[in-house]
């Protein structure tokens, strides 16, 4: 039943992206529609390469934003459980919906004056923010490579065709091998807790110029069945459901899981991951974690969660975003660092990050 299931959701998806990919910039210069998109087993990888899967629609067959549009949020209408992906870049506050990152998976955006590509993967469930930016300085946007690593986004980037790992946050393969991108922090939870924090935001609208079935989730019963899996990534881990939603802190490489679980009605924890102090704070909709380790002594202060535009306070007075600015109080513009973070599948994790520690209170 499990191969009839994975075989058929993979006819699924390859008939959603052949069929609704009407495009008016088709014959873009930046699309590579070759048809062997195989890896070559002679490159050099860091990733095993027979592990690297062709995931069907080929190199741009799943197409990226590259002019996004956006409306206002008070011009929004959207379920309040939809997910977005939220970021902030200066006065710049900005959300894309998952149900147009679905069938696109990579946005090409410039957030003041910085140019930024968004990446989600449906298949992991995991969205990053990263400069749009090759060897600090040269500019290239990103595409969908079409192969997959752990079930995972591979992207290339344009100027020099080399591959890039979205999990692993790393070029995998060609002449950038190595590399790390810059990362931004986003935040990802639904769409009600979000247009209450920041009303005034902007959120991508789907006028891409690609006729796409938006609101349709493409992939079936895939985020809710716990063993189907187009490509089974290596290794599983069963401490967790495979497809439960969990916050990842990313540590070079180790991980550390935080369970929504934990945070049902609010919760804040501080808590110590391979050698530093985090505050991890939320509820059962929205997580983030701050170091605590720079601007004072966690252990003088106590938080207190309220999940609006102050996201949360401490016993000073301050008032903090979500993004780790005091927006009111003494320490006015004062910012706490952001780890490197995600919100992804279990297994996503599990996989890349293979024995993370999972928080227990």
């Amino acid at each position: 039943m499990k191969t009839i299931k994975t075989t058929y959701l993979l006819l699924l998806v390859l008939l959603v992206f052949s069929c609704s990919s009407s495009d008016p910039s088709n014959n873009d210069s930046n699309s590579d529609t070759s048809d062997d998109n195989d890896p070559s087993p002679t490159d050099s990888w860091l990733i095993p390469v027979g592990d690297v899967k062709d995931g069907g629609p080929g190199k741009d067959g799943i197409p990226s934003i590259e002019n996004p549009m956006f409306n206002l949020a008070s011009e929004t209408t959207m379920d309040d459980d939809e997910i977005v992906v939220g970021i902030k870049i200066g006065n710049t506050i900005r959300a894309y919906p998952h149900f147009i990152l679905d069938y696109h998976e990579i946005v090409n955006d410039i957030i003041d004056t910085e140019n930024i590509s968004i990446s989600y993967c449906p298949l992991t469930g995991t969205a990053f923010a990263w400069e749009s930016a090759i060897e600090g300085n040269i500019e290239s946007h990103f595409g969908v490579s079409g192969l997959l690593y752990n079930s995972n986004l591979i992207l290339y980037d344009r100027e020099t065709d080399s591959y890039w790992s979205q999990m692993r946050l790393q070029c995998v393969n060609g002449d950038l091998i190595g590399d790390f991108p810059e990362i931004f922090p986003v935040i990802e939870t639904n769409w009600n807790t979000w247009k209450n924090m920041y009303p005034n935001s902007e959120v991508l609208n789907t006028q891409t110029g690609f006729d796409k079935p938006y609101g349709n989730y493409p992939y079936g019963d895939y985020r809710t069945d716990q063993d189907l899996f187009l490509f089974v990534p290596s290794p599983l881990n069963p401490a967790l459901p495979n497809k439960e939603r969990v916050f990842t802190i990313i540590d070079d490489d180790k991980a550390k899981v935080y369970k929504f679980s934990n945070f049902i009605n609010g919760n804040v924890i501080i808590d110590n991951f391979n050698g530093k102090d985090y505050l991890v704070i939320g509820n059962e909709n929205i997580i983030n974690a701050f170091e605590v380790n720079g601007i004072f002594n966690q252990l003088e202060y106590t938080f207190s969660f309220v999940n609006s535009d102050v996201f949360f306070t401490d016993n000073e007075g301050n008032g903090w975003s979500i993004f780790g600015e005091v927006i009111s109080g003494p320490r006015l513009g004062q910012t706490l660092n952001s780890p490197t973070s995600v919100t992804s599948m279990w297994f996503a994790t599990a996989a890349f990050y293979p024995n993370p520690q999972i928080y227990s209170e």
